[in-house]
Formats: structure tokens, sequence, C-alpha cells
């Protein structure tokens, strides 16, 4: 490969759907860089979900907050992982995968600081809390720059496993930051005196103080294991020339039911635990991203035999089946149905995110290939045209889908308010899902509207 660096970290030559060349030395490098990449990418998850967790027990660490406020906690970090998707995914082919990785690392750092510094003290005003948490967003934003690195790395045939397979080693961050924060919180990782009367102390500190190592630990994992590639090379206004394409909103509507179901779901329940059935821990609200990570590869996968469109048609349709479940169980005020509802809904997440996910590619492919064949161009230049937009529109569909990290929760907890419960939030979810089933059967199931809006855009 020395003929092919311009430099240390960046390749010049890259040609993943050139068999010989993949697997010669393709391959190799492509599944270091994702390993390294899942690192970063877990990390950041747990970092922007990390309020999930310690805003459930900042009322018993004397935080005089409401149940809204505490509500707006949880939220405020997906608006703002939503919003910095944008950039981070422009943020790769203006400086390069591996050294935004680096950046992206290290800007994880405010976040876990600023929450280390402000819940030792019960006195902190909420807007500052809400300004710490807000600062969380900077870990959602990996995941759009994660996936729009990763994305040119894979050949086409590869690439709904190898994107479900970054997404979920991501989304499993969420599961872990549920794990492990209600145990370090009651441990003194410093020696410090227990709490009074008996009533051990909270040591919310800790929520941010264990992530620190291993952001250090990616960082140097990026710098030594990862590398830039050329051709991934793009200014801003090609990036944004996809906001032109009618696939990009079609395909970032369907992101949201699935993906943005995922991460409200994530941040919402440990506090929708906690204030419908108080009399239980949540302490395994965990297994709910849990399972969500689990199902994205599976669903990329799935999706590479039988079609991204397919299986994310059929997977919306039980998505709605199960949120009427959902309804029955707040009816019948049961947390055993309660849970598996949830359990259900988030294994659909994960199946629609990585179906989803590969409708992206897939979709963009067959537009520059057929735009290619009516006009007498060169497939290469095709095909590289298609992959500089396929890691646009992940970016961009990334950050919308983020939404429902802020919309969800937030949903949830107007529901409360208004109603004194979360059934209207549920009825609205259940209406998206229809709406997303519908979307994906006329534009995705049916070739003829597809090519139609296609050629329309060529």
């Amino acid at each position: 490969m020395a003929n092919s660096l311009r430099s240390k970290h960046w390749i010049e030559d890259w040609r993943p759907e050139n068999a010989e060349f993949w697997q010669s030395q393709g391959k190799r490098i492509a599944w270091r860089n994702l390993w390294w990449s899942i690192l970063a990418e877990n990390i950041g998850f747990s970092v922007w979900l990390i309020w999930s967790v310690v805003a459930t027990r900042l009322t018993a660490a004397g935080f005089p907050y409401t149940t809204d406020q505490l509500f707006q906690l949880v939220a405020l970090p997906g608006l703002v992982g939503a919003f910095m998707r944008l950039p981070y995914t422009l943020a790769v082919p203006k400086f390069g995968g591996r050294n935004w990785t680096i950046v992206s690392a290290l800007l994880l750092l405010l976040p876990t600081l600023s929450l280390i510094l402000l819940v030792q003290d019960p006195s902190t005003p909420f807007w500052l809390m809400a300004l710490a948490a807000a600062s969380a967003g900077f870990g959602g934003g990996n995941f759009a720059s994660s996936m729009a690195n990763i994305s040119h790395f894979f050949p086409d045939k590869e690439k709904g496993f190898a994107l479900g397979l970054n997404a979920a080693g991501g989304n499993i961050g969420v599961s872990t930051v549920q794990l492990l924060v209600p145990i370090v919180v009651g441990v003194s990782l410093f020696g410090a005196a227990p709490g009074s009367g008996g009533i051990p102390k909270l040591h919310l500190e800790n929520a941010g103080l264990i992530w620190i190592p291993l952001i250090l630990l990616s960082v140097v994992g990026a710098v030594f294991g990862m590398e830039n590639l050329s051709s991934a090379r793009a200014n801003v206004k090609d990036q944004i020339a996809v906001t032109r394409r009618a696939h990009t909103w079609l395909l970032s509507f369907l992101y949201v039911g699935s993906f943005g179901s995922f991460v409200g779901f994530s941040a919402a329940l440990p506090l929708l635990i906690k204030t419908q059935f108080p009399e239980v821990t949540t302490n395994f609200a965990f297994v709910g991203a849990l399972v969500g990570s689990v199902a994205r590869p599976l669903g990329g996968k799935i999706a590479d035999r039988v079609g991204g469109a397919r299986l994310t048609f059929v997977n919306f349709i039980v998505m709605a089946v199960i949120a009427l479940g959902l309804l029955w169980a707040i009816q019948q005020h049961s947390f055993a149905l309660f849970m598996g509802a949830f359990f259900l809904l988030f294994m659909t997440t994960g199946f629609g995110n990585g179906s989803t996910f590969r409708m992206i590619p897939s979709t963009f492919q067959k537009l520059h290939l057929e735009a290619a064949q009516r006009a007498g161009g060169d497939r290469d230049t095709a095909l590289a045209r298609a992959r500089r937009e396929t890691a646009a529109v992940i970016g961009l569909a990334s950050a919308i889908g983020a939404l429902g990290g802020y919309f969800v929760p937030r949903g949830f907890g107007a529901s409360i308010r208004a109603t004194g419960g979360i059934g209207t939030a549920v009825y609205c979810l259940l209406v998206f899902y229809v709406a997303s089933m519908a979307v994906t059967g006329i534009f995705y199931l049916r070739p003829q509207r597809a090519s139609t809006l296609a050629k329309s855009e060529a």
C-alpha cells in the first residue's frame, strides 16, 4: 500500500467493488477501521444517553427538579445530537474519517467533565444542568460521522451487514450506560464517606468518571488504527446537493420511525418505568436497548438477502401491531405486558434500522447507474458518485432520525403532564408507523413509482 498513500494515514487508491483489490488488501483495512469506529461510536452513544439514567436519580440525590424538567434533561441530548449530526457528516469528507474520529472522541470530554462537576451540588440551577445535558449531544453526532465514513470502506453487497454491525456496536452503548451507571453511582471510587442516616450516598459523578479512560482509549485507537480515504473527499456543495432529491427525505422519514423510536425509547424508558411503575426498579431497562442493538445487524443481513424495502414494510406493520399491544398493556396497568411490548418494539426498531439503512446505498446506486446508462456514462464514475451521495444521505437521515431522541421523551412527558398517562403519545406513534408503512409501500415496493421518481431527479 506504500504507493497508495499520500501521507501516512491517507489512502489514495480505494476500489472496494474490485474483487481482487478487496480480497488482497481492502477487506483487511476496512475491517480494522470498522472495529475502531465501533469502539468510538459505542462510547459516543454511552455519553449521549447518560442522562437517561442520571435523571432518574437526581431527585434521590436532593435536586428539586419537577418530572417535566427531568424529561427535558433526558430529551435535550437527543435534540442537540440530531443537529450535531449534520456538521459531523460534512466533517468526514472535509477532514477525513480517521481525523474526525479523533476530534469527535476528544469532544466527549466536555459533557463527561461537566456532569462530574455539576451533579455533586444539589443547588445547581436547572438551566446550568440543562446546558450540561445538552452537551451530551456531542455523543449523538459521532454516529453520523462514523456511518458516513464506514460506508466508503465496504463494497455494496456487504454494506448492509457492515453498516448494521457498526451501528449495532454504537447502539449497544445505550445498554452499556444503562447497565453500568446504576451500579457505579452506588460505589465510592475514592473512598469518600458514606451518606448520613444509614442512607447510602449517591455518587452521580461516577457516571461521568468511568468514561474518561475509554474516551482516551478510543482516541489512541483512531490515531494508530484508522485511515482516511481520499475517495471520500467531497465539497460541501456536493454534499448538500442530496437535499434536492426526494429519496433523501423519504428515507429520512422512514429512519425517524425506526431509529427515532429506538433512541427515543432508550432515553425515555428508565424514567417511564420510574413514573408509571414507581414500585419497580429501573435497573434492567438496559435490556431493551440491548435487544434493539443486537437486532440491527441481523436486520441489515436479512435486508441484504430479501431487500431493504420488503423488510422495512413488514417491520412497520409489526411495529403498529405492537403499539396497539402497548396501549392494551397501559390500560391493564400490567408491568409485565408493558415491558414485553417495549422489548418487542426495541427488536423491531433494530430490524428497521438495519433495513432502512440498507435501502440508502441500493437506492442511490440504482439511481446513478440508471442515469449513467441513459446518458452513456461511465459505470465506475456513477458508482463513485453513488458512494459519496450515500454517505451524505446517511448523515442527513441519521440527523433527522435522531430527532426522535428529543420528541419521543418530550411527547411522553407532555402526555403525562396533560393526561397523567402515556396513552396519547403511543397513539401518535401508532399513526406514524402506519404512515411509514404507506411511504415504503408506495415508493419502494412499486418499481415503476421509484423509477419515475429517480428519472425526475437525474
